[in-house]
């Protein structure tokens, strides 16, 4: 067997570790929420015996093993359990959400990769001038910021102050795309800076090589050193980083949607929390997880892919 496959066995049997583990986890969290949905339909001045009686409805007096094993076992064939307030299924709720969710981030996605190679580029290529100050100053700042205060004061003022884009996203994207710019702009802040400076510095790297320095010699164009010797070269740990992006994108879009009131995943898992709808949280939580681990799993595969140096083994 040749070290990648044996690298690459090694790293799919850690993630199918990693995704086992995933479930067990999840419950163990919710079981930690204070509270439970018999308290939560209570009502403010419960009543114990209100309580236990909702509670037995519910089949929540239960021992946690056995629900652990009866959810489990759900999940092996594909049913992640129905709610505790509504009785619909979880899987309807992921349907639900999963169309604005996986509209903000394929929009957030769609604009990352050019805009984060192009200041890259454009930094690197005015390397220690005062364009490349301005770009590498204003990244370091902008990422300094969190997604929640940048949403409030992008809000406050485009929105409230300007009037011009809608300060949330209520009434959907399908019938007003504006309502878009402003969570994009959010989500799209912390992501372009990283990778913005990765591309830079891999770009400054790569610039300064050998092969760069001979193909200039052969008289080669500038644009063509730039775009089809260099850059391909200085994406590795850019490509690494955009792969761990769209897992970070998972708890960025939580926030987002919560601020501008987008109807998806995240403002469906904070629901849930808030009425302590125990199925619901682990379904979504399980799915989150999951995605968490996969792409992850990715990321080190592309890795290796670009950079296989950059690669250790496990």
């Amino acid at each position: 067997m040749t070290p990648l496959r044996s690298w690459a066995g090694r790293r799919l049997l850690l993630g199918a570790v990693q995704a086992a583990a995933v479930p067990a986890l999840v419950f163990l969290l919710t079981e930690a929420l204070p509270g439970d949905a018999a308290v939560a339909l209570a009502g403010d001045s419960p009543d114990p015996q209100r309580i236990a009686a909702i509670r037995a409805a519910m089949r929540l007096d239960r021992p946690a093993g056995e629900r652990f094993l009866e959810w489990a076992f759900g999940l092996l064939h594909g049913d992640l359990g129905s709610s505790l307030v509504t009785g619909r299924p979880v899987g309807s709720y992921l349907a639900d959400g999963f169309g604005p969710t996986l509209l903000l981030a394929a929009s957030t996605l769609a604009l990352l990769v050019p805009v984060s190679v192009a200041l890259g580029v454009l930094a690197a290529r005015r390397e220690g001038g005062p364009l490349d100050r301005l770009i590498s100053s204003a990244t370091l700042a902008v990422y300094a910021v969190p997604e929640f205060a940048l949403g409030v004061l992008l809000t406050s003022v485009f929105a409230l102050r300007l009037g011009w884009l809608p300060p949330t996203a209520v009434g959907g994207a399908w019938r007003d795309p504006a309502v878009l710019v402003l969570p994009v702009l959010v989500l799209l802040a912390r992501p372009v800076c990283s990778i913005s400076r990765l591309v830079r510095a891999g770009m400054i790297e790569a610039l300064g090589s050998p092969y760069v320095a001979q193909a200039r010699r052969y008289g080669v164009p500038a644009a063509r050193v730039h775009w089809t010797h260099a850059l391909p070269n200085a994406l590795a740990p850019a490509a690494q980083q955009l792969a761990r992006t769209c897992d970070w994108l998972l708890c960025g879009v939580i926030v987002t949607e919560t601020l501008f009131v987008v109807p998806g995943l995240g403002t469906v898992l904070l629901d849930a929390v808030a009425a302590r709808d125990v199925p619901v949280v682990q379904g979504l939580a399980v799915v989150f997880g999951l995605l968490t681990v996969v792409l992850n799993l990715g990321a080190d595969l592309l890795a290796r892919r670009f950079a296989p140096r950059s690669a250790v083994a496990a």
